[in-house]
């Protein structure tokens, strides 16, 4: 019986835990072996035979038949007497070959036996899903929801590891229940308290990126290559993409007839905006590009300093800037470009007075937070409603009050 609840034991893992069979051959001889040593002090003499296929094993144990009153150990020797019980024909020099049974090591050893299986078998199993998922980082995984928590998910992939995704690798809109499905990338794998833990995103770049493969076939074929990718997740996406055939539009390609391609992506994203940009090697027209949709004056480069000073129109400008100043904020990740905004100066009123020139009446601080949502001089200020100038930046209402009063002193 305990032969049988052995073998159930490791029959339990080889189902659930998909071990190949030369590594249970090995764990389970090395796990015999073990206690045969503690028992008798070496296993040289034993054969342990393993039948995985009918769930049993048995082990032979040989000695030297040796003669009466001459054994010195019996476990490597039997005395003739003995040895002909077994079987009459056996000689003195001889070697006799007999079952040892299980029930004759004591309870207490086949239950150590069945512990030390136990913990060998789960040991393995850490080993392999550590394995299989360290070389698989960056690849799209799709799981179930198996358990929602406040910190993190966890999720079961289609063999029953159990994956996580960290809050803060969650999209800020996502919300999930259990037993749903979910997709997310393969970021970190690694070993925490000799358990295995594998760390799922859906907010890194590598996410967007494997997303496209999926959507555009000339992505996933080559055609198409992803020069970078930048995002704020859940808000907005910059994806530049270059296409080596000539006959291929990348940007069309990625965004699909109609936006077919691109609308599974911003569903699956939680209605993130993605702007598909046409890489280029032009550092002027890259950039112009990637603060698409605002129309571009000009541009004044400084390589050294990666920076550059970009020009436009009036009413363009918080369009270059977005919300929050977003657009801007990732067209310089884009570009590796510090990128200022300022209205074109032939556009510009002639009586209109540049910020900085109210240095020694305005903090610098506040000046750079005008700057910052495209108030570059006094009227384009004053264009904007108070309540509006309170809202978009982080000034206080008093603050907005006081300058809105040292510009308008300016014109009267």
């Amino acid at each position: 019986m305990e032969n049988i609840n052995l073998i159930d034991t490791f029959s339990e893992f080889k189902e659930l835990k998909n071990i190949d069979r030369a590594t249970m051959m090995s764990v389970l001889e090395d796990v015999f072996r073990n206690m045969l040593l503690k028992k008798y002090g070496t296993d040289e003499n034993f054969d342990i035979i393993i039948n995985i296929d009918k769930g049993d094993f048995e082990i032979w144990r040989n000695r030297e038949v040796v003669e009466d009153g001459e054994v010195e150990d019996n476990n490597l020797q039997i005395s003739l007497s003995e040895a002909k019980k077994i079987d009459e024909d056996y000689e003195v020099g001889e070697d006799v070959t007999d079952e040892v049974k299980l029930p004759d090591f004591g309870r207490r050893a086949i239950l150590s036996l069945r512990q030390n299986l136990t913990s060998r078998i789960l040991d393995l199993e850490k080993t392999n899903i550590f394995n299989k998922y360290k070389d698989r980082i960056g690849e799209l995984i799709t799981g179930e929801v198996y358990q929602v928590w406040k910190r993190e998910i966890l999720i079961l992939d289609d063999e029953g590891n159990e994956l996580l995704l960290p809050k803060s690798e969650q999209i800020p809109s996502d919300y999930f229940h259990k037993g749903d499905v979910i997709r997310a990338v393969v970021v970190k794998v690694e070993f925490k308290n000799n358990n295995p833990v594998i760390i799922l995103s859906r907010t890194s770049p590598v996410f967007l990126e494997r997303l496209f493969e999926l959507e555009v076939p000339e992505i996933f074929d080559g055609l198409i290559t992803i020069k970078k990718i930048v995002r704020v997740p859940g808000e907005r996406a910059k994806v530049a993409v270059e296409s080596y055939d000539e006959r291929i539009d990348p940007v069309g390609a990625c965004v699909g007839m109609k936006g077919s391609r691109i609308h599974g992506i911003v569903r699956e994203l939680k209605n993130e905006n993605i702007d598909v940009i046409n890489y280029t090697a032009n550092t002027q027209l890259f950039i112009q590009r990637a603060l698409s949709p605002a129309k571009i004056v000009s541009i004044k480069l400084y390589p050294d300093d990666n920076k550059a000073d970009v020009f436009l129109k009036p009413e363009e400008v918080s369009l270059a800037i977005g919300k929050g100043g977003l657009n801007i904020r990732l067209a310089s990740q884009l570009t590796g470009y510090d990128l200022d905004v300022y209205r074109d100066q032939e556009g510009m009123d002639d009586e209109d007075v540049n910020l900085e020139e109210f240095s020694d009446e305005i903090e610098e601080w506040i000046i750079s937070e005008l700057k910052a949502i495209g108030c570059d001089t006094a009227k384009s200020v004053l264009e904007i409603p108070e309540k509006e100038l309170v809202k978009r930046t982080d000034l206080e209402e008093e603050t907005v009050q006081e300058v809105l009063k040292i510009l308008k002193a300016e014109f009267e």
